[in-house]
């Protein structure tokens, strides 16, 4: 097996009375495109938001590329290398595209008075090279979106607006991204579109030099089944299943997590 990226190792999440991760072993392995399934409340997006600095585990351990990363600060996280989009669109609206993307950005780049008041030729390639890589970005998705690079994200489609939040979550190279439900709100057609686009990304970032490993929260069991090199299921926050698709769909303890007994 491929060398381990992302290790959590008895990972627990209390809200008051209510456990929504169990003691949770979970593995993501380097290169790899993990899915992460179960039904709602099982604790899929808990695990997002614990790994990425937004919640304080109650209990056990997040090592990424062989450091603990637990309970560290969200901004810290994302200088390690993690970033993430959400399943509710957090993109600025009235803002454009390109300012959208350079929030992904943010930590990699310099915000001080005196730097923007006197270091102007600094200021200018900082922000050159900020837009040549959203359009080499925007156009691994699609050419026509470079195009509208100055116009407010309010104006795109939805699938337009999904891809601008995974190209802002990619600006800064992360090597481990987290997908939490990307085709939330899409037609069937645009799903598969976008996970056309998704698996092509990351096809030319492994060209490129800059692979990124994928941990894809996603109900759609038809894109599960496409993008995914192996899946591991939760259940109340409990880890039920691990395996390729077509071995965790056999499996009858995860039938029932999803369609009840009788």
């Amino acid at each position: 097996m491929s060398t381990i990226l992302l290790e959590a190792r008895g990972l627990t999440m209390r809200f008051g009375g209510v456990t929504a991760l169990d003691a949770l072993n979970l593995a993501v392995h380097k290169d790899e495109v993990l899915g992460l399934i179960g039904p709602n409340g099982s604790g899929k997006t808990t695990f997002f938001n614990v790994v990425t600095g937004l919640y304080a585990a109650s209990a056990g351990s997040v090592d990424f590329e062989g450091r603990e990363i637990t309970r560290r600060a969200a901004q810290e996280i994302y200088r390690a290398g993690i970033t993430r989009t959400f399943q509710r669109s957090r993109l600025c609206l009235p803002l454009t595209v390109f300012d959208n993307i350079a929030i992904g950005n943010y930590q990699h780049l310099q915000h001080g008075l005196l730097f923007n008041l006197f270091r102007r030729q600094a200021l200018k390639r900082q922000y050159q090279e900020n837009l040549e890589e959203a359009c080499r970005l925007l156009a691994t998705f699609n050419d026509k979106l470079v195009d509208r690079l100055f116009d407010p994200v309010s104006a795109l489609t939805m699938i337009d607006r999904r891809r601008v939040e995974i190209c802002r979550a990619l600006i800064s190279r992360p090597r481990l991204l987290l997908l939490d439900e990307p085709s939330a709100g899409m037609t069937h057609d645009e799903t598969h579109e976008l996970m056309s686009d998704i698996l092509q990304v990351r096809q030319r970032l492994r060209e490129a030099g800059n692979s990124v490993t994928i941990v894809i929260i996603e109900h759609e069991m038809n894109v599960i089944d496409r993008v995914t090199d192996r899946c591991v299921v939760l259940n109340y926050g409990e880890k039920i299943a691990e395996g390729t698709y077509a071995q965790i769909a056999a499996d009858a303890e995860v039938q029932r997590a999803y369609l009840g007994s009788d």
